[in-house]
């Protein structure tokens, strides 16, 4: 079974299937999005250490997952100009920005790192989907590859986020919430049409 199979994730729906052929045939788009994704990554990572350093789980966990969101972020640029390709600008992360709408309001102070961390681990769990995808799916071989390694990397990532959650909160208080970010996930992808030049 695949590591980024969608019953070990967890993922209520798979990505629609037309995307990966749409991504495959917007090489220098999806790879522009993805050098923006693992920079975010890392920008969220040192947001939440910032935020909650009394937390030294929290803290210790995440202090290299900076640096291995930083190093993707490396690669993904290294493979970009091997091709030839310029970085462009930042683009808006729909997918990101409607999960982030849904974070709960008027929760007691000590919940929100709940949903904070469910919300790492979903963005993490769907990327780690879509790589899946890209290493199944690309006809180039040498990119199938690159994208295996940051499957396995990712699916690593929606563990950590969950693994923390666990650490702060009640096994069940945690299942609870992830299944009701999987349900708002499932709402929020079908108000996305599939578009190749993003990785979400």
């Amino acid at each position: 079974m695949s590591t980024a199979d969608n019953s070990i994730l967890g993922l209520k729906m798979p990505t629609d299937p037309r995307w990966a052929d749409l991504a495959s045939i917007s090489l220098e788009e999806i790879l522009t999005d993805h050098a923006f994704c693992e920079q975010k990554a890392a920008t969220q990572c040192i947001s939440l250490i910032q935020r909650y350093p009394e937390h030294e789980a929290l803290v210790t966990a995440l202090s290299p997952i900076v640096t291995e969101e930083w190093g993707h972020f490396r690669m993904v640029w290294a493979e970009m100009k091997k091709r030839g390709y310029n970085l462009g600008k930042q683009r808006k992360d729909e997918y990101v920005n409607l999960l982030l709408q849904n974070e709960p309001k008027g929760i007691p102070a000590q919940d929100k790192l709940l949903h904070k961390l469910m919300i790492c681990a979903m963005i993490e769990a769907r990327s780690c989907e879509r790589f899946r995808l890209l290493s199944e799916e690309l006809e180039e071989e040498a990119l199938r590859k690159f994208y295996y390694k940051f499957m396995v990397s990712e699916a690593g990532h929606y563990r950590l986020f969950i693994d923390l959650a666990m650490e702060y909160y009640p096994s069940e208080k945690v299942k609870d919430a992830w299944q009701q970010w999987l349900a708002i996930e499932t709402i929020v992808l079908r108000q996305l049409a599939p578009r190749g030049d993003r990785m979400h």
